[in-house]
């Protein structure tokens, strides 16, 4: 074995400057590593409590928004198209053409415009029933039954742009998206109704 004697100067010289460089270097890491994770563990910032009155206000904010926004405009659609098909003469004519087809429900003919209206906007659907009821074409049972279809399928029009197309859903089952709601309307209308008699109401 060698004496440490036995090592030239240079020697002892760079391994005292690599050791140095090498705790300088380590601690610099881990000083680094600290800063961010105290970077990163920020301490969380201060929770206020919210009071129920501020809950309240924010929620009635919201919902006045809400029915500025959107249901107002809807019920406006829904009051407009009614109009039109009744100035128009309209309502008569789809009453006639879809008589038949809505008879299954125990409804009019004429009630095939809330179906018009709720392909657009859920609500513009129940503005349209409500008035088709203030107008005396259909009781309250019936209008109860019309409401259905409202939600099942209402906005599919625009649900399947905002959602189907931009999600880009494989093209093969467009067809299905589009029939599945109606399906479920057709369905949801024939309980429904007969919900509606087993409690003696139709």
């Amino acid at each position: 074995m060698l004496k440490s004697g036995s090592y030239p100067l240079s020697f002892w010289i760079i391994s005292l400057s690599s050791s140095v460089i090498g705790v300088v270097t380590i601690c610099w890491l881990l000083t680094v590593e600290e800063m961010a994770e105290v970077e990163v563990a920020a301490p969380p910032k201060k929770v206020y409590k919210e009071s129920i009155v501020s809950v309240f206000m924010r929620g009635a904010k919201r919902g006045f928004y809400i029915g500025i926004e959107q249901i107002a405009p809807a019920m406006i659609l829904g009051y407009a198209i009614v109009q039109f098909l009744t100035l128009t003469g309209l309502v008569d004519l789809l009453g006639s053409l879809f008589k038949p087809i809505m008879g299954v429900f125990g409804l009019p003919g004429e009630s095939v415009i809330v179906l018009v209206s709720a392909f657009f906007a859920k609500a513009a659907g129940a503005a349209t029933a409500a008035n088709l009821f203030q107008q005396g074409l259909v009781n309250a049972a019936q209008a109860t039954v019309l409401l259905v279809p409202s939600m099942l399928m209402g906005t599919l029009v625009g649900h399947f742009a905002r959602i189907v197309l931009v999600a880009e859903t494989n093209p093969k089952y467009h067809q299905y998206l589009l029939v599945i709601p109606v399906i479920d309307s057709i369905l949801g209308m024939l309980a429904m109704r007969l919900m509606l008699t087993l409690m003696g109401l139709w």
